[in-house]
């Protein structure tokens, strides 16, 4: 029996070993030599003037993964109380954005954020543009040679950028803290409960610590493809906000050809994610280990 098992993974490791091994043992490769094939640690040297770059990742990737955190948990909770219609109806509204193509969805807010987009106009329409140019004016320390605005810039900046992870990556927060709380033991809360704790209590205590792993999972989930994005950098960004994705494919596609540089930006990127996840998980099974307790 185990040796047909084997037998049926042999196309997995085969693909593992082509689409997942190798790539990783080239790019080990390249980030550690020169483009004679040198060996040098040059590369990650270098990477000390794209410092910026790394900061403004994870800082917009941490900032992206709270937001989700703050409107996913909420929803999931809200929507494991309900009936198993309710649940249904919510859970094809959710996936349903994702069903697009990712850069169809990106383009959309562009047209929704641009200068001359669909929230400017509402706010040329609504007024609202014109009361701020008043209300500046009031308050600049020379009304006379203050430039009243005509649109509000959104476009090109990094709340534009956090914005755009938020809505990409929110299902990826919320679907693993349904699937948790739904199969919570509500058993559990009642005994809580009947034990005299309040709903605060109960939620800290009990709903919280349970639901943790799917937390974690999320924040995964959503942390991951956040720092590591390019096309929303790009497209929201406008340019001006270049994060780790956008550096990396620079180095391999763009005019400063250096595959090197750029292998090794990928092989950090990768280490400190890891790292990161390690440090998760361990956290995660500290609570449940404390639950238990």
């Amino acid at each position: 029996m185990k040796n047909k098992l084997s037998l049926f993974a042999v196309p997995y490791v085969g693909w593992m070993s082509i689409f997942v091994v190798a790539p990783i043992i080239i790019m080990v490769v390249y980030a550690f030599s020169t483009a004679a094939g040198d060996f040098t640690l040059e590369n990650f040297a270098r990477m000390g003037t794209y410092t910026a770059v790394f900061t403004r990742s994870f800082k917009l990737a941490i900032i992206a993964t709270l937001i989700a955190l703050l409107i996913g948990y909420p929803v999931s909770y809200m929507l494991s109380k309900e009936g198993p219609q309710v649940q249904r109806i919510a859970m094809v509204l959710i996936m349903l954005p994702m069903w697009m193509n990712f850069l169809l969805r990106t383009y959309s807010w562009m047209s929704i954020l641009e200068n001359n987009g669909l929230l400017n106009q509402l706010f040329q329409q609504i007024g609202l543009i014109d009361l701020y140019n008043q209300i500046a004016m009031h308050f600049a320390s020379d009304p006379a040679a203050y430039v009243p605005i005509d649109h509000f810039q959104m476009i090109g900046t990094q709340g534009a950028v956090v914005l755009g992870m938020v809505y990409n990556y929110l299902p990826f927060m919320i679907l693993p803290i349904y699937s948790v709380l739904v199969k919570l033991d509500h058993s559990l809360i009642e005994a809580a409960r009947d034990l005299g704790a309040s709903s605060v209590q109960v939620f800290r205590k009990v709903i919280l610590p349970l639901s943790l792993p799917g937390v974690l999972s999320g924040i995964t989930m959503v942390f991951v493809p956040s720092v590591s994005t390019f096309a929303i950098s790009r497209l929201l960004g406008g340019g001006t906000q270049m994060m780790l994705g956008d550096l990396i494919e620079q180095q391999f596609l763009g005019g400063a050809y250096n595959p090197q540089l750029g292998a090794a930006i990928a092989l950090v990127m990768m280490a400190i994610v890891v790292v990161c996840m390690l440090v998760m998980n361990r956290f995660g099974d500290g609570e449940e280990q404390a639950v238990m307790l």
